[in-house]
């Protein structure tokens, strides 16, 4: 893969449908956006590309129905039968939730997730430890500030109990048939540690969680796994977060940059 966001090929080829943009628990907030300049850098290259606007701290089940209100206009606004999502962390699950139980799945042609914790996240299940009026009161100041920051109906204990993490770590279910379902890890290497000022503390709880669990700070990559598992969507040390371009450093934003554009044209050259 080339660094400067130009498909390993060298070759732009252009998907039939549409790309939907899923973030995750990061909606974006002032002068950082979900995903960065992906978009834009998509865009650039011939992609059409659109931003999904849920709840970052919504249950997975209402961000599922304003997915598929935001969709739906979509497709009839442009006239299109199809999209392919694109979802981050939680926002693969919201994406899930949509095809598996709300008929999405006669109106996406794929679901590529990526860093998704399909199997739950030792975090949520460090921070479901606490004692429960503690919880309550964490969460709702975390909810306040979640209102404040543009979710309309936050609701971070239930998106906890969520997102805690599987008894097996797996999944627990198959892919539609009829949409095609991939997904990618990414992982945080040690020495990287230091040098994340978002993933820091996530990481520290991970490494007390599952010592000896790869994770990419935030979610195991066993939890990751979904459809056609990718393996690891770039080499060497890239965090939950900077998989969407938050403060990501420069040298690194442009391998980042290359992925997107080679994961479209990858689903281009499927048909999608």
């Amino acid at each position: 893969m080339k660094a400067d966001g130009v498909p390993a090929s060298g070759e732009i080829q252009l998907t039939r449908y549409p790309l939907v943009l899923v973030h995750g628990a990061f909606r974006g907030v002032a002068f950082l956006r979900s995903f960065g300049k992906i978009d834009e850098e998509l865009t650039k290259l011939g992609y059409t590309v659109y931003l999904a606007e849920t709840d970052a701290f919504g249950p997975i089940e209402e961000n599922a129905e304003r997915l598929k209100n935001q969709i739906s206009k979509l497709l009839e606004d442009k006239n299109v039968e199809k999209v392919n999502i694109i979802a981050h962390s939680k926002g693969g699950l919201d994406a899930r939730h949509l095809i598996e139980s709300l008929g999405g799945d006669r109106y996406v042609a794929s679901l590529t997730t990526l860093c998704t914790p399909h199997g739950g996240s030792p975090v949520a299940s460090a921070i479901l430890q606490l004692p429960r009026w503690m919880l309550k009161i964490i969460a709702f100041w975390f909810n306040l500030v979640n209102r404040i920051a543009g979710d309309e109906k936050p609701d971070s204990l239930t998106v906890c109990e969520q997102l805690k993490r599987h008894a097996d770590g797996k999944t627990n279910a198959d892919p539609i048939p009829g949409v095609y379902c991939q997904s990618f890890s990414s992982t945080m290497k040690k020495g990287e540690r230091k040098n994340d000022f978002v993933m820091r503390i996530p990481a520290a709880f991970c490494r007390v969680c599952e010592k000896d669990m790869e994770t990419d700070g935030l979610v195991p990559k066993d939890s990751t796994v979904y459809g056609e598992y990718r393996g690891d969507a770039i080499d060497g040390s890239v965090s939950h977060s900077e998989m969407i371009d938050l403060l990501t450093r420069k040298e690194k934003r442009k391998r980042v940059y290359a992925f997107y554009a080679d994961l479209c044209s990858d689903l281009a050259k499927k048909g999608f």
